[in-house]
């Protein structure tokens, strides 16, 4: 087949590398022309395949087949003109699908506005733990499509999926997925909450064991409503609270399933001790009992769950402590880079100086301030996007004090944390929870986090 890729980076090389060893006539078309595009593009071109930087509106004559990677919007020229003549659009992870062998492994399959990264993580953690050659693939940095394509003989995969992924995933159909939570996200590329509502309920598409929502978030569980799934597939439900059947839940600090037992109207099976999640913050509880209900939908032991918590470690950004200095505790939480994440954040924590900002991506911020009002000791604002936090901090929480750095250069984090010192006491916590993206002062969130962590560190530096 003749096919173009559309985008390089992280899933678009992949795809076009696997492609041409297939045999197909691969062209890759990008926007951008950098001098990381050239290099990538050097190396396609060295197995014959054709790029052009700095044209990605145009489709190649001939084309049979577009293979997009995820950033690309729905809206673009590209695709328009692939609709005109006829041509199938796949995102990469409908061409992984489309590329299994015969004996692949099922997928797990991890979706929702926060925290997917982390519950795909646990639940490959506890699929290791019951014994299984597993991985965390996906939208969490390994491309699919080398996945799929390897001989590595796995028993079963974890996977991660974003929105843009599930877009262009019509045929995909995971063993067991869940949609974790639903919040305003990314609607500049969706187009309204109901087109990105929609996407995510692809995940529920085909499922045959268990599709998990989110007790907590109706949204979820209308998703689960609405999917055609196989004869015999259960909506099974997580939530902080008691479990009811068919559920997992939690009953005085223990992790109980009350979905996967022989008699779930009276018996419940424990799991695992909140203690044994790392951090105990009720997000992540909710993060473990969704990737334990994967995990327990798929056979996997009760002693399995345990042990695969107690093994997770979350990755760096993600409600990382970074160090207590004068009592004050400093928490690095950079990941949280819309309002949803910055409120459970906010939630974990009962006396918060907040670092706040950057882009806002089309947000609001009056509802996560009016459930954070009562816990904020003080703010820091930087980024592009303030004033609309400042605002709203005005409307909501006129009494806190607000430092305001009129500032989106790098250098603005250390100013932050000082500020952010000044106004803590000891208890209190400094959170960089920032409610926005990074990209007006950072490379992306990990650089900012990195920032945030230095910065912490040379509070304690002999001049201070």
């Amino acid at each position: 087949m003749r096919i173009t890729v559309a985008g390089l980076g992280v899933s678009g090389v992949p795809a076009a590398r696997a492609l041409a060893g297939l045999g197909a006539t691969v062209t890759v078309v990008n926007g951008s022309d950098g001098e990381r595009q050239r290099a990538e593009a050097a190396e396609l071109e060295a197995l014959g395949v054709t790029v052009r930087l700095g044209d990605g509106d145009a489709l190649p004559e001939g084309t049979e087949l577009v293979v997009t990677t995820p950033g690309w919007k729905p809206t673009s020229p590209l695709f328009r003109a692939a609709e005109q003549a006829g041509v199938p659009v796949w995102g990469d992870v409908e061409l992984a699908w489309r590329l299994r062998r015969p004996d692949a492994p099922p997928w797990l399959a991890v979706t929702g506005t926060n925290g997917k990264t982390t519950t795909v993580r646990m639940l490959a953690a506890i699929l290791e733990a019951e014994g299984l050659r597993t991985a965390a693939v996906g939208n969490i940095g390994v491309p699919l499509v080398d996945v799929v394509l390897s001989d590595e003989p796995y028993d079963v995969l974890a996977v991660e999926l974003s929105s843009y992924q599930l877009h262009w995933a019509p045929s995909v159909r995971p063993h067991s997925a869940t949609v974790l939570n639903l919040a305003p996200d990314h609607l500049d590329w969706h187009g309204s909450m109901a087109a990105y509502a929609a996407d995510k309920g692809r995940v529920y598409e085909g499922n045959t064991v268990a599709c998990v929502y989110n007790a907590a978030d109706s949204a979820t569980e209308d998703l689960v409503r609405r999917a055609d799934v196989e004869e015999g597939c259960r909506a099974i439900g997580f939530t902080l609270g008691t479990p009811g059947p068919s559920q997992l839940g939690v009953v005085e600090g223990i992790l109980v399933d009350r979905a996967f037992v022989a008699n779930r109207q009276q018996q419940a099976q424990e799991l695992a001790e909140v203690t044994d999640i790392t951090p105990a913050a009720p997000h992540n509880i909710a993060n473990a009992l969704a990737a334990a209900a994967l995990a327990r939908a798929f056979g996997v032991r009760p002693t399995a769950v345990r042990d695969g918590l107690r093994a997770f470690h979350p990755d760096a950004h993600r409600i990382q402590h970074i160090a207590d200095i004068g009592g004050v505790a400093y928490i690095d939480d950079s990941k949280a880079t819309n309002t949803h994440a910055a409120e459970a954040s906010l939630a974990a924590y009962e006396h918060i100086v907040w670092i706040a900002g950057g882009l806002a991506k089309g947000a609001t911020f009056d509802e996560l301030v009016q459930k954070s009002a009562a816990r904020l000791r003080g703010v820091v604002l930087i980024g592009a996007d303030r004033a609309l936090i400042r605002e709203a901090l005005a409307r909501h929480a006129p009494d806190v004090p607000v430092a305001d750095l009129d500032r989106t250069d790098t250098g603005a984090m250390p100013e932050a944390v000082r500020e952010a010192a000044r106004l803590a006491e000891p208890g209190d916590t400094v959170l960089l929870a920032p409610a926005c993206a990074s990209m007006d002062m950072f490379v992306n969130y990990t650089k900012r986090g990195d920032a945030f962590a230095d910065a912490v560190r040379e509070l304690t530096a002999p001049d201070h």
